[in-house]
């Protein structure tokens, strides 16, 4: 289990500035993203500024997008993009798309701890 695993009672969604400022955090600590990350709008219920976080990997022309669950879940899920090439990596490509898929997996914990953890209303 992750160190920013958190309980709570619903997943709310969050406003594209506030992810933003979450992932300059999860950078702060340090972890490395080689791949491009960035947080796109999503348009949510009654056009509601949700967040949408995309990564662009680096090691694999794959994109991935992290976004929270339905509520009440307390989960984010990671969606990889269905590719129509075939990706053929040496052991360094492999050994890199790992340690970028591992930072995927540490940043969509720390995204539902962030969450889990926010009071109050968000402002877009």
């Amino acid at each position: 289990m992750s160190v920013y695993a958190e309980e709570t009672s619903f997943m709310p969604f969050r406003s594209q500035r506030t992810i933003a400022g979450w992932l300059e955090e999860f950078r702060a600590l340090g972890h490395p993203t080689s791949a491009t990350v960035t947080v796109m709008q999503q348009d949510g219920d009654e056009g509601a500024d949700t967040g949408l976080v995309g990564v662009r990997l680096t090691y694999a022309p794959t994109v991935i997008y992290i976004e929270p669950d339905a509520a009440p879940s307390t989960t984010w899920r990671v969606t990889l993009e269905a590719r129509e090439d075939t990706a053929v990596l040496d052991a360094a490509a492999v050994a890199s798309l790992a340690s970028e898929l591992s930072v995927v997996a540490e940043l969509c914990a720390f995204l539902e701890a962030k969450s889990a953890a926010f009071a109050g209303a968000d402002a877009s």
